[in-house]
């Protein structure tokens, strides 16, 4: 019973601390600052533009332009932030920077949102006069720009980052296109009324960003399990390696939107395996689920049985 007891504490942990993903964060980081600059020079026309034609359909589109201004600079920073080594006060480095950077753009958001909202319905009752034209213009400016974002996105490292910002730059496009509307519509004789209708409809598309940017926050600040990663195939991928009987303690979370972590304890047929198994098992977590910092503790399987039919052993 003691010897038992004895050899359950006394496995060794195996880390891997591999950061293969940061290998592409210099990249997307040049990626995301030129989408930054491009994007935050065209919101600023677009606020000239809109306050000249008085139209809130391109100054709302503008605020989305903005919001979208900080997510990119929040991606490049991080991409810049995730090169900078682990200390000893930051041991997973500052990769997190990046979750409490898309908080803060997440309230930005809403706050854009409810601004929006307001104006909006202020213009449904009393609608101003509307300069057709400039917001033509402008709009169709902001539609060109939004493709040139997009097409140069697409052309980078396809990591989260990037990825979530093209996300954004989409909805920018169809903002675009509701401000190239209400201005050909108020240019043929339409009523002006439909500047702060279609300003809503960009207000709509902030709203799903905003909605699905804090969830995934809310994801990582709870540890949850990264989208896309089932503990159950990761459990039995790992499972079907050589010599490994059984997973048990898993545990998966987020260091930030492209560095996901795990923990668990591998039940071994026999413990001279894990030199061997090790190296098989961190390969399947990188390769397959993109898990880059892995700890695995081994246990013999026989023994662990042992403690379960013992009585008390697993207390």
């Amino acid at each position: 019973m003691n010897e038992m007891t004895e050899h359950k504490h006394d496995h060794s942990h195996a880390h891997d601390h591999s950061h293969g993903a940061h290998s592409h964060s210099h990249g997307s980081g040049k990626t995301l600052f030129f989408a930054l600059i491009f994007t935050t020079a065209f919101a600023v026309v677009e606020v000239f533009g809109g306050l000249m034609a008085n139209s809130l359909a391109l100054l709302s589109d503008a605020g989305h332009m903005f919001t979208d201004s900080l997510s990119l600079g929040v991606g490049a920073f991080s991409a810049w932030l995730a090169n900078k080594p682990a200390s000893r006060q930051h041991s997973f480095g500052f990769q997190r920077a990046e979750v409490l950077g898309a908080l803060f753009n997440v309230i930005f958001m809403f706050l854009v949102i409810v601004y929006i909202g307001y104006e909006a319905i202020l213009r449904m009752l009393d609608t101003p006069e509307v300069n057709g034209a400039t917001v033509l213009l402008v709009g169709g400016l902001g539609l060109l720009v939004n493709i040139i974002v997009a097409w140069v996105l697409m052309r980078g490292e396809q990591d989260m980052n990037v990825r979530g910002a093209l996300l954004h730059v989409m909805g920018d496009l169809l903002g675009s296109v509701a401000a190239v509307a209400a201005g050909a519509i108020i240019y043929f004789g339409g009523p002006a009324i439909m500047d702060p209708i279609l300003s809503l409809f960009v207000c709509l598309l902030i709203l799903v960003s905003a909605v699905r940017l804090l969830r995934a926050v809310t994801r990582v600040l709870m540890e949850g399990v990264p989208q896309g990663i089932d503990p159950t195939e990761v459990s039995q991928a790992l499972t079907q390696i050589d010599g490994v009987h059984a997973v048990h303690d898993l545990h998966i979370w987020s260091l930030s939107s492209n560095s996901h972590a795990l923990a668990a304890h591998v039940d071994l047929d026999h413990m001279s395996q894990w030199q061997a198994t090790l190296p098989q098992m961190q390969s399947t977590l990188r390769e397959r689920f993109g898990i880059a910092h892995s700890t695995l503790q081994p246990e013999d399987a026989a023994l662990r049985m042992a403690c379960v039919v013992e009585a008390g052993c697993g207390a």
